[in-house]
Formats: C-alpha cells, sequence, structure tokens
C-alpha cells in the first residue's frame, strides 16, 4: 500500500488548525496598538461621563422647568393642566422632523427598533443632542439612554480625531463600545450593567467579546468614579435608579411562581403590541418625515390628556419617561387606584409606541414602568403581593423591550436593590422573551437604509 507523502510537497495537506482562544487574547494584549486603546479609553472616560452628566442633568432641569415651573408661574397651578402635552409634543416633533431632514444622522437611532450599537459619528453629534433635546424634555414617552450610548460612541471618535489617531474599523469599534460605556453607564448608575447591556447589544464572543469589552469596561469603570463624585460635590441629580419599596421583601412561594408566569406571558404580548406600532409609524415617518413626526407627537400628547381629563392626574405620568413615577409608583402604590393604573396602561402604552417610531430617546424606562404598573394592578392576586409582582412585570417588560436577558435581569436586580427576587426576574425575563419571539412580527431589524454600521461587525475583525 502506497504511504501518503509527508513534508511541505504533499498537496492536500491538512488546514492550519486555528490558534486556541487563550493564545488570540494573549497576543491581542500584546499588541501595541490595543494597550494604547485601553490607556486611551481609561482617559476619555473622564470628559465622556462629565459630558454625559451635565447632559442628563440639562435633560432634567428642562423638564422639570417645561413641566413644574412654566405652568406654575404662568398659570399658577402646581400641575400642568390637561392640554399642556399638546402644546409641547407637537414641537417637540416638528424640531424631531426638521433634525431627520436636515442634519447628518438623522437624529440618532429610531428607538421603534431597539437599542443598536455603532452608527455614531463626530458629525452626527449635533443631530443626537438636538433631537433628544427636543424629544425628552417635551415629553416623549423615551429614556435618555439611546442618546447617550450614540453620544458617548460619537465622542470617543471626535476625541480620536482630535488626537489624530488611527481611524481602523477595529480602533473605531473599541473606542466605539468605550464612549457607549462612560455614557451609558451615568444614567444606569452602574458600570457594571452598562458593560453587560454593551456586550449583549454587541453580540460577540470569545476573545472578541473580551477585545471589545475591556475598554468598554474600563471606561465606563473610571467614569462612575468621576461622575459618582462629581454628582455629590455639585449636588445635582441625574435621577436614582433605586426603587423605594414598601415593607421587607417577602419569601417566594409556589404562587409567585405561578402567577409570575401569567405575568411573563401577558407583559411581553403587551409590549410586543407596543413594538409592533411603533415600527408601523417609524415606516410611515420614513415617507414623510415632518408631517408624520408632527402628528404622531400630537397624538402622544392627546394620549396625555385624554388620561388627565379621565383621572385628574398629571398628564406627566404618560407623558415622560417613567422613570420618577416609577419611583412615585413603587413609593406609594395606594394613591394608585385600579382606574388610574388601567388608564395609565392603556395611554402611557399608546403613546409610547407612538414615540417609538417618530421621536428620539431609548426604550427601557417606559417598558419598565409599564412592567412596574401591571404588576401593582396584579398584586392583589391571591398568592402574588406587591414586591413579587412589581419584579416580574418590570422583567418581563425589560425582556420583551430589550430581548437581552442578562440585562434584563441585572436591571431590575438594581432597581430592586437586592437579589431576593431574582427567581421570579429570571423566570418572567425568560418567558417574556420567548412569547415575544413567538409572536407574529416579532423581526424588528431597522431597514437597509437606517441601519447603521454595526458596532458588532467592525468587532468581528477585532485583531
Amino acid at each position: 500500500m502506497t504511504q501518503p507523502q509527508a513534508g511541505p510537497e504533499r498537496e492536500n495537506a491538512a488546514p492550519e488548525s486555528p490558534r486556541p482562544e487563550p493564545d488570540v487574547l494573549r497576543g491581542l494584549l500584546l499588541s501595541a496598538s490595543y494597550r494604547r486603546v485601553l490607556l486611551f479609553s481609561a482617559l476619555i472616560g473622564i470628559p465622556i461621563s462629565l459630558i454625559a452628566f451635565w447632559f442628563l442633568v440639562a435633560l432634567h432641569q428642562l423638564e422639570r422647568l417645561m413641566w413644574d415651573h412654566v405652568p406654575k408661574t404662568l398659570l399658577g397651578s402646581p400641575v400642568p393642566p390637561w392640554w399642556w402635552p399638546l402644546v409641547l409634543l407637537p414641537v417637540a416633533g416638528l424640531i424631531v422632523g426638521l433634525v431627520v431632514t436636515r442634519l447628518p444622522g438623522a437624529g440618532g437611532h429610531v428607538p421603534a427598533y431597539g437599542l443598536q450599537p455603532g452608527g455614531a459619528s463626530a458629525k452626527t453629534l449635533p443631530g443626537v443632542v438636538i433631537a433628544a433635546a427636543a424629544s425628552l424634555p417635551l415629553g416623549a414617552t423615551l429614556g435618555p439612554e439611546a442618546p447617550l450610548i450614540a453620544l458617548g460612541g460619537g465622542l470617543a471618535l471626535l476625541f480620536r480625531n482630535l488626537a489624530r489617531g488611527d481611524a481602523t474599523s477595529q480602533n473605531t469599534a473599541l473606542l466605539g463600545a468605550a464612549g457607549a460605556g462612560a455614557a451609558i453607564a451615568v444614567v444606569l448608575g452602574n458600570p457594571v450593567i452598562a458593560a453587560v447591556l454593551l456586550m449583549e447589544i454587541i453580540g460577540v464572543g470569545g476573545p472578541r467579546l473580551v477585545a471589545v469589552m475591556l475598554p468598554a469596561l474600563l471606561s465606563s469603570g473610571v467614569g462612575s468614579l468621576v461622575f459618582t463624585g462629581f454628582g455629590r460635590w455639585t449636588g445635582l441629580q441625574t435621577g436614582s435608579l433605586r426603587l423605594p419599596l414598601p415593607g421587607r421583601f417577602p419569601h417566594l412561594d409556589a404562587g409567585d411562581v405561578g402567577w409570575t408566569l401569567l405575568i411573563g406571558v401577558v407583559v411581553g404580548a403587551l409590549v410586543h403590541m407596543i413594538q409592533v406600532g411603533g415600527r408601523f409609524a417609524a415606516g410611515l415617518v420614513r415617507t414623510r418625515p415632518v408631517p408624520f413626526t408632527v402628528l404622531f407627537a400630537l397624538g402622544a400628547g392627546a394620549c396625555a390628556a385624554l388620561y388627565t381629563g379621565i383621572t385628574g392626574r398629571t398628564p406627566a405620568d404618560v407623558a415622560s419617561s417613567g422613570q420618577s413615577t416609577m419611583v412615585q409608583l413603587a413609593s406609594d402604590p395606594a394613591s394608585w387606584g385600579i382606574g388610574a393604573l388601567v388608564a395609565v396602561l392603556a395611554f402611557k402604552g399608546l403613546a409610547y409606541a407612538l414615540c417609538l417610531g417618530s421621536l428620539r430617546g431609548g426604550p427601557i424606562f417606559p417598558a419598565l414602568f409599564l412592567g412596574a404598573a401591571t404588576g401593582v394592578l396584579l398584586a392583589p392576586l391571591p398568592g402574588l403581593g406587591l414586591i413579587p409582582g412589581m419584579a416580574a412585570g418590570m422583567a418581563a417588560s425589560a425582556g420583551a423591550a430589550l430581548r437581552l436577558p442578562v440585562s434584563s435581569v441585572v436591571l431590575v436586580a438594581l432597581l430592586l436593590g437586592s437579589i431576593s427576587m431574582t427567581p421570579v426576574v429570571i423566570l418572567a425575563a425568560v418567558v417574556a422573551i420567548v412569547t415575544t419571539e413567538l409572536l407574529p412580527g416579532a423581526h424588528r431589524a431597522p431597514p437597509p437604509e437606517s441601519a447603521p454600521a454595526a458596532t458588532a461587525g467592525a468587532a468581528r475583525g477585532a485583531p
């Protein structure tokens, strides 16, 4: 029997096996260019976190001005009148529509398609800032997290350009993730949840995941030290994620687990319908940006006005991100009657869908509020209770809105300030994600013309 030829002359030699992952990571860490990225990430964490801090403070102060001080000064009323959102939100829609048509980057990502990596650059920063400053203080039912991701990534690339650094795709991916991590940690209040969130958004694994997340974690950690100390020094607040829940955390039992399954399905289906509506609105906005952004913003204002007319409560319950309202709900759930809870779920859900497709902001906080309100509404069910109901509702809503299971669980644990509800939190998030994926219309990729250059794509070529 003829023996196979040995040596380099053999034509059909087996392909060279890939390097083991530890060797890939070691080679990456020994790379001088990657070490420079790590150092630069630590340095830019300081200015980006400060800029993000002041950006959030400005949004917070503008919101208080528009919804507290101006109505009180002009109308002598401590609560905005029912028609107030019908004035503010169309203005927000007009500004965002003009930004979409006139400025590079169209004001940032369309929130109806979820949190997205990449796409940020220095030239898109003005549009992102203007669109967020018009949307959020004037009553958009959205949060600040998506503009912060774009702001942080764009600032990181701006600082790189000012320093005349290498503008490679790998460098862009790493610095974009680092800048986004530093900025998003400001609103989430924790560098770990910021890193976990970016990790799941980017969606890479193995040594590539470590390559992207080391700069992001380093930058967000440095930024966390800066904005935490700076906030204490100035006394200014950007909002707290810790919910002041009444009473002690109960021991979980079979009743909590059983109701959690139902909450996961119900909240998952509710958030899914809202997102489908938001994507439908976004499709119409693409055809005629200015008219439809104004129309849908006016529709969101009408939701807030109708809510106030029916319940007598402030329209800010509907026309806001829900972050501060969720704190009020958690601290005094008894002040919300069944009618008010049903009304806020209906009207805020519809306003949320309209804003997802037309204005600029993030999807996290309104979804969390809707989940918390559902939990409070269902808390009287036999064998459930307030805290397990809220924990399950928030986890289900975060899971359905983000489709990021680990981030959803960590975020809700951060809100609760305890891990005692972790079993129901995990169960609710998983059930909601599965429910959402099985329902029709689950696909939510942005259209090609608006899809950003994904950080994940660049990360796949990381050294």
